[in-house]
């Protein structure tokens, strides 16, 4: 098989792959697609496996009137969570799932705070440091840069944690 033809044949796997993935209900481990010798396989090694969102209108989404509104960087003399890739910040693993933290929460580090969508890859974000939620700079499901301030923490001592 000529390389311009192979490649035409994983093109059109990967879109196969790409509906299937949109159009299943739940979540997804591994997809394996054959066409002829041309086979394309993806497998998420997270074991938790990637979260599916579907798009949902404003309107659906609960009222969080206890958060004040979303800022785009902490206070100078705080540390933050950053984002580790352009993407779409998510604050829970699924639609209606708690978040993974709120204002107030003690986080250690290596925690996940929440996850970043690129290209449908969700990528989790952990904290770096210990330390407290003190404000959450990014609504729910906006984009994101790389490297944007996404949660405010207050340092914390070892015995606090």
């Amino acid at each position: 098989m000529a390389d311009a033809e192979a490649e035409q044949v994983l093109d059109g796997l990967r879109r196969q792959a790409r509906k299937l993935v949109a159009d299943l209900a739940g979540p997804v481990r591994r997809v394996r697609l054959r066409s002829g010798e041309s086979v394309l396989e993806v497998e998420w090694h997270d074991p938790s496996p990637p979260v599916q969102r579907a798009a949902e209108p404003a309107e659906a989404l609960p009222a969080r009137a206890a958060e004040p509104a979303a800022r785009t960087a902490p206070a100078p003399d705080r540390p933050a969570v950053r984002s580790p890739v352009v993407g779409t910040f998510y604050r829970a693993p699924e639609p209606g799932a708690m978040p993974f933290v709120a204002v107030g929460d003690l986080v250690r580090p290596g925690q996940v705070v929440g996850i970043v969508e690129a290209m449908k890859l969700m990528n989790e974000v952990t904290a770096g440091q210990a330390g407290r939620v003190v404000e959450v700079l990014v609504d729910d499901g906006k984009p994101v840069e790389y490297d944007q301030p996404l949660i405010a923490l207050e340092p914390v001592t070892g015995q606090d944690c």
